[in-house]
């Protein structure tokens, strides 16, 4: 996947500025770099500065209009809000990324009511904010496309990440909740990662093994018995995916979850 060429026209997302959270790792920074091929102007989002700066310079190589990096801790709304502000101040932003890590994984029973409110601040109360206040400029723009990155546990939960499996099925209740209720000019999907070739994949097995006893091998075994092509998904195919759904000529999409997860969900 990592040496075929880009499919989309490189002027694609020209004129457009992107919001890209969770931007410094895995499947944000993949994103991060489609959209820029496309030559958006993006800007990226984590807590990690370094990594965003670093991550800069590659974006304007490689296709961006402009790249801005922003370090934002999404669990601290207040700041959030005054970030977002702020960017707004500088011009409409017609493309929201919303993507944030994952929390541990373990059986659900042994979760606090405290993580619950880390992890949906995190990412349910986030991307609420970040959406209210980006959409007003976004209908004025005549066009707006936000993009949820989550989980295909919202169609089948996945054994030992219980709380994300709650996480990430409110995400999608909320989306296609709005998906009714936006403006014509605005669509909202989602994506639904499978097992990816991420950071966040192997601390996830790491956390579970810790949790359950299950040796770190097992539990990737079980994974990729599970999925059809017999391989991870490579963060790459994600992005094109995300970046397909934020096309102008994407608008007739609307309210989807879409799995890009090799085939392992068995629902329709």
């Amino acid at each position: 996947m990592k040496n075929e060429s880009f499919p989309f026209n490189n002027n694609a997302l020209k004129g457009f500025r992107a919001l890209i959270c969770g931007a410094s790792k895995g499947i944000g920074k993949s994103i991060a770099r489609s959209m820029a091929k496309a030559g958006a102007d993006v800007i990226i989002c984590s807590r990690n500065k370094d990594a965003l700066d670093e991550l800069c310079e590659e974006l304007m190589n490689i296709g961006a209009n402009s790249a801005k990096s922003l370090a934002l801790d999404l669990e601290n709304i207040e700041v959030v809000e005054s970030a977002i502000s702020e960017l707004l101040n500088e011009g409409a932003i017609q493309i929201l990324i919303n993507n944030a890590s994952g929390p541990p994984g373990g059986p659900l029973l042994d979760v606090e009511l405290s993580e619950f409110e880390t992890a949906f601040k995190r990412h349910l109360h986030a991307a609420h904010t970040i959406t209210r206040m980006l959409v007003p400029g976004m209908e004025e723009s005549g066009i707006g496309r936000i993009v949820n990155i989550i989980s295909t546990s919202v169609r089948e939960p996945i054994d030992n990440i219980g709380l994300s499996n709650t996480l990430r099925g409110s995400m999608a209740s909320w989306s296609k909740s709005l998906s009714r209720e936006l403006p014509a000019c605005i669509t909202i999907n989602n994506i639904l990662p499978g097992f990816t070739d991420t950071s966040r994949l192997n601390s996830l097995a790491k956390s579970i093994s810790e949790k359950t006893g299950k040796s770190i091998p097992d539990i990737q075994q079980n994974w990729m018995s599970q999925v059809p092509i017999g391989r991870l998904i490579d963060p790459q195919e994600t992005a094109l995916a995300a970046t397909f759904l934020c096309l102008p000529s994407s608008g007739g999409i609307r309210g989807i979850s879409l799995a890009v997860d090799g085939g392992r969900m068995r629902s329709i």
